[in-house]
């Protein structure tokens, strides 16, 4: 009943599999590989950009960092929402690889408004050589509280962006599950949308570790590549990072994860609707449940061996009364019998 993280999920079999085929005599490093090469055009037919910069990296930190520090100079600002995975996750990574400061923008269950942006960006005026000047939009997708933007939000941030000159980045730690979820392509929700570079990623739904950069301007590449080097994420033993990924792409199983993840997701939710003295905060849209219930029940169903986080509050002492917010995540290797399992607890 381990519902903490997808990050603490397994790997894909066909990952170490890929990992082990590769594992194979030697290969030129630093990205100079074969299967490196192949695994870019891969991405670029799954994003339908084949004039588009890839690049592998191991965590999506540095895959955030790397785009966002290629985007925005270190006098300007990156707008992003006070729950985006950047400002929350990633301690200060973004201002220490950028030297650009973090501007948030009001957000509802996480999710900026376009309208929102607007005003924000609009008062950050660039009025001269002693304020902050305006930089790269950032949003989060999966958010961080388990909510999606659809293809008409994204579009329409994005449009705010290039009304003032901006670029768009997506952090796509949960890209696939996103994907999934709204039911369209890589490409519609990323540059059809007008977004400019996204984290596309893989070790929250099976990989071991690798995710990839993707960026639509090719100008950006060679920055990257400079910054990917000077900020030592560039991998000398390549061809690992490689391997992950076309497993993952093979077949469209980064779809079939994230759809196994999801559906476990459903199932949970729609039994914890049904449960009494337990409420969802909103509907999950992709593979992220937050609800509420008493401290004394929390205590209740952790005892019984699950595991799950909990948001607001110290769980072993307080009012048995007072209201929790636990937080639970599904991966693909989530089963019915343990779903089930756990419900069976929340309704003992």
């Amino acid at each position: 009943m381990f519902f903490a993280s997808d990050n603490a999920g397994p790997a894909h079999p066909s990952i170490l599999a890929a990992l082990s085929e590769a594992n194979a005599g030697y290969a030129m490093g630093y990205g100079n590989d074969p299967l490196t090469k192949a695994v870019q055009d891969q991405i670029r037919d799954v994003f339908e950009a084949p004039e588009a910069a890839v690049y592998l990296v191991a965590t999506g930190t540095a895959a955030n960092v790397l785009l966002l520090a290629t985007m925005a100079q270190p006098w300007q600002a990156i707008f992003c929402t006070p729950m985006a995975h950047i400002q929350m996750d990633e301690c200060n990574a973004p201002e220490f690889y950028a030297g650009a400061k973090l501007i948030n923008v009001p957000a509802t269950n996480a999710k900026m408004k376009a309208a929102a942006l607007r005003d924000v960006v609009a008062a950050q005026e660039a009025i001269g050589v002693h304020n902050v000047q305006r930089g790269p939009v950032s949003i989060t997708q999966v958010t961080e509280r388990g909510t999606l933007y659809d293809l008409d939000e994204i579009a329409a941030i994005c449009a705010v962006a290039r009304d003032f000159g901006l670029s768009t980045h997506l952090d796509g730690a949960r890209f696939a599950n996103a994907v999934a979820a709204l039911g369209c392509t890589a490409a519609d929700m990323t540059w059809k949308a007008g977004v400019n570079a996204v984290s596309f990623g893989g070790t929250k739904n099976g990989l071991l570790g690798a995710e990839a950069c993707v960026i639509f301007d090719p100008d950006l590449a060679w920055e990257f590549e400079l910054r990917r080097k000077r900020g030592a994420h560039l991998f000398s033993k390549h061809r690992y990072l490689a391997a992950q990924m076309q497993a993952y792409l093979t077949d469209d199983l980064w779809l079939d994860l994230a759809r196994a993840a999801n559906a476990s997701c459903a199932r949970l939710a729609a039994g914890l609707d049904k449960a009494d003295g337990i409420a969802l905060q909103f509907d999950p849209a992709a593979n992220m449940i937050f609800f509420e219930t008493t401290r004394a029940n929390h205590q209740r169903i952790l005892a019984a061996g699950a595991v799950y986080y909990i948001e607001d509050g110290d769980v072993t002492t307080g009012d048995p009364n007072g209201i929790l917010t636990g937080r639970l995540v599904t991966d693909w290797s989530m089963t019915n019998a343990r779903v089930d399992e756990f419900l069976a607890v929340v309704n003992a």
